[in-house]
């Protein structure tokens, strides 16, 4: 599998937009752990491999085990999430899976219960934002960095 072409050079103007909603999701008030759990889940279930790479290794700088790491793809099963960190992967899941899941009340209600209403549409935009990237870079074929 080779890179099909390299959007970022492709397409400055939209790599530009992008990044500004990066820069406003940087300087909102949600956690960077939150954040990185958000990226790298939505980034498993869109089967992402740069991505997914990516995250995780964000994650392990921050100080994250990676036995806790290795567990988010079966966050239901595991006990090492708190109830906010199990709320937002099942909000991810639910955002990331919209045509199918149709976000229901139940996981709504369970996110409702952590948040703000403003830190809610944050992190909402910030889901919405990492499937972006995940369709920009599985559809172009972006391959991850595997030297240490």
């Amino acid at each position: 599998m080779s890179v099909r072409i390299d959007f970022h050079d492709s397409s400055p103007e939209a790599m530009k937009a992008l990044l500004g909603v990066e820069s406003y999701l940087e300087n909102t008030s949600l956690d960077t752990k939150i954040m990185g759990l958000v990226k790298l889940r939505a980034s498993q279930i869109n089967g992402c491999a740069y991505c997914v790479n990516m995250h995780y290794g964000e994650l392990k700088k921050i100080g994250i085990p990676d036995a806790q790491l290795n567990l988010v793809v079966a966050w239901k099963e595991s006990l090492c999430f708190s109830d906010k960190e199990r709320a937002v992967l099942a909000w991810t899941e639910s955002v990331t899976l919209v045509s199918e899941t149709h976000s229901p009340d139940e996981v709504y209600e369970l996110v409702e219960e952590q948040f703000s209403k403003k830190d809610l549409v944050d992190l909402t935009i910030l889901i919405g934002q990492i499937n972006l990237w995940n369709r920009l870079a599985v559809s172009f074929r972006l391959q991850p960095n595997l030297k240490a």
